[in-house]
């Protein structure tokens, strides 16, 4: 007859308890730490493939040099979620060691959602949600609303002066200080804006107030300069012509034009990197009426291999064929990697990230050096 208290093997059930609880904080410490300590497997030979005019972004950091009693300039991390974020372990990870001083986060999930111990598996979330969130719909102007009161509830922070829009599914492809230097080496805001003559989504009842010659499509993955996350919020004028005639139904998807050409209509094409810093990859092999053509692809356990993943960082440069414009990537004149953060991933390939060590920490200030 089984003793009562005892769990297999004869020991207390509070001792049990408190076993199973060592291991499972032992194993999450374990695969937090296998992506840094890929620092002393990769790093060397992956310096010495650089050239010499990417290898510093040190220089640029007179930017974001601080005065006494000036609070650090903060990268406002910006969610859009449908409900919960299904990689935050992956976020854990990549927070967990940074200064909190640096960064802040902001999420903007389904009304009446609360990130607390029941909801994600990491603190860094918690109660970060904002109170006035909206039900959101892909493809309405739901969605752009939903981005501007992450940014007016960001700009309340007088510190941030970075702002990046990120989606559930976005994985970062550095650690937190590389792409904090990137971030804040770059006076310019990172914002994929092109013109497209073929584009017939373009509304003529919006003439009155945005002109053709102002539209611009992009992608909705921006991060903004302060001065340009205020015109985004601040605005009264474009969005409500958006609300009214930018619309599925027209074949007008508002996220993938507001902002371009919001900052268009400022004259702020010259103080942009007119690139996003978030991969996606698209599914280019099925027809423009194939509805699968209009969505990006999800990355799965076997896409998230080192191999791809270093394939994604290695680009420094895109072409635009509307604009038969080839994009090179540079930050303050300097050429470096195009994207910091990446899409769409299921949990196993982000998994696979963290277990592989994928996501590797780098010596932002070891990188690069200066630009000649």
């Amino acid at each position: 007859m089984k003793k009562k208290g005892l769990a297999p093997g004869g020991i207390s059930w509070s001792a049990w308890k408190l076993h199973v609880i060592v291991v499972s904080l032992t194993l999450t410490i374990v695969v937090c730490m296998l992506p840094f300590l890929s620092l002393h497997r990769f790093s060397p030979s992956h310096y010495s493939q650089i050239p010499s005019s990417r290898r510093s972004l040190h220089s640029n950091w007179d930017s974001i040099t601080l005065h006494e009693g000036q609070p650090n300039p903060k990268v406002a991390f910006l969610f859009l979620a449908r409900r919960h974020l299904p990689l935050d372990f992956v976020w854990k990870c990549f927070f967990q060691n940074s200064d909190t001083a640096n960064y802040s986060i902001y999420i903007h999930s389904e009304p009446g959602f609360v990130f607390n111990e029941s909801t994600t598996r990491t603190r860094f979330f918690h109660d970060r949600q904002l109170k006035n969130s909206i039900k959101v719909g892909w493809g309405e102007a739901s969605m752009i609303g939903a981005e501007r009161l992450l940014l007016k509830e960001a700009l309340k922070d007088s510190a941030n002066t970075r702002f990046v829009l990120l989606s559930e599914s976005c994985i970062p492809l550095y650690n937190f200080s590389y792409i904090y230097t990137y971030l804040m080496a770059s006076p310019r805001s990172f914002v994929d804006s092109f013109l497209d003559e073929k584009e017939l989504r373009y509304n003529p009842n919006m003439a009155p107030y945005i002109p053709m010659s102002k539209w611009r499509k992009g992608s909705q993955w921006i991060t903004l300069i302060r001065k340009h996350a205020e015109v985004v919020a601040d605005d009264d004028v474009v969005f409500p012509v958006f609300k009214m005639f930018c619309k599925k139904r027209y074949n007008c998807i508002p996220d993938e034009h507001y902002v371009q050409t919001l900052l268009a209509m400022h004259d702020s094409d010259g103080e942009l990197e007119r690139r996003t810093i978030t991969y996606t990859e698209w599914n280019q092999s099925a027809s423009n009426m194939d509805k699968n053509s209009w969505h990006p692809m999800t990355f799965s356990y076997a896409d998230a291999g080192p191999d791809k993943i270093k394939r994604i960082k290695d680009i420094d440069n895109v072409y635009y064929d509307t604009e038969y414009r080839t994009e090179w990537c540079h930050n303050n004149s300097t050429l470096v990697p195009c994207f910091l953060f990446a899409r769409k991933f299921s949990q196993g390939a982000a998994m696979h990230l963290l277990s592989g060590g994928v996501i590797s920490q780098f010596d932002a200030s070891a990188l690069m050096d200066p630009t000649p």
